[in-house]
């Protein structure tokens, strides 16, 4: 479904577009950001940080996924790099990464506190914003700092 006409979205991935490669310091900055997010579920038993959940399915749905089916995947078939380098932890007995579920994904974005998620991402956006006196000014539809 695509994003509501005046949904920050579209203008934020024309931003992101306009930059070059990511810096090394960047997707750790974003996990970093999605890790002040509350868990809503109970610590007890959890193999997945919330973080890495999101950030996977951030990943799929920016490669085209659009449910949460496709989401799931996309990261039962991420490459292993991606998988290491967004932190998914390694089996501890064979050779692969332990990748969440689809049913994983979907139980946690259904509990996932929508506003502390927008607050972690517009924090990280932030974050990315040129410094003033740049030259460059804020592309239309966002607000300048």
């Amino acid at each position: 479904m695509p994003a509501d006409a005046s949904s920050l979205i579209p203008p934020a991935l024309d931003r992101l577009r306009e930059q070059s490669d990511v810096g090394p310091g960047e997707v750790p900055g974003l996990l970093e950001r999605l890790a002040q997010a509350p868990d809503p579920r109970d610590p007890r038993g959890l193999r997945h940080a919330l973080a890495v959940v999101v950030t996977l399915t951030a990943c799929a749905v920016l490669t085209g996924a659009t449910s949460l089916l496709a989401v799931g995947e996309w990261i039962a078939d991420a490459p292993p790099h991606v998988l290491e380098r967004l932190g998914v932890r390694p089996d501890p007995v064979l050779p692969r990464r332990l990748v969440p579920s689809e049913a994983t994904v979907r139980r946690l974005l259904a509990r996932i506190d929508g506003d502390a998620l927008d607050r972690a991402v517009g924090g990280w956006l932030t974050d990315r914003r040129p410094e003033r006196g740049t030259g460059r000014q804020p592309r239309r539809g966002l607000r300048p700092a």
